[in-house]
């Protein structure tokens, strides 16, 4: 067994993938964790970005997520140096999950914007 490589910006990355995942499934760590053969401790590693997903683990979470594999590595996929942004870890909040599925549930463009100059407004204060 060689040495133990440390996580990188990537793996942050598609931690935060995976735990914004698991929140639109609205699954809990210990769930997701004991589909996977892990404890909900190893979970929020992932998601943190502090241990590696091994690739075989990553194919797992996707499957027990119902979603591509290639999802997770959608941001580095044509930026290979990109790191973590403000963005990103609020997608992988509850709060951000919730706020793309209401946006995503409201037809009107208009009402949309109205939402989002309202957001602007709140965030000026």
């Amino acid at each position: 067994m060689g040495p133990k490589q440390s996580s990188t910006d990537v793996d942050v990355l598609v931690g935060e993938r995976v735990r914004s995942r698991r929140l639109q499934a609205k699954m809990s760590q210990a769930k997701l964790g004991e589909a996977i053969g892990v404890t909900f401790q190893q979970v929020q590693k992932y998601e943190k970005g502090t241990n590696r997903i091994g690739s075989g683990r990553l194919f797992k979470i996707a499957e027990v997520l119902q979603c591509d594999v290639t999802e997770f590595y959608d941001s580095v996929r044509n930026n290979p140096t990109i790191v973590s942004t403000p963005f990103s870890r609020f997608m992988a909040t509850n709060e951000g999950v919730a706020i793309i599925e209401a946006m995503v549930k409201i037809k009107s463009q208009a009402l949309r914007r109205a939402v989002i100059d309202i957001a602007e407004k709140l965030a000026e204060t």
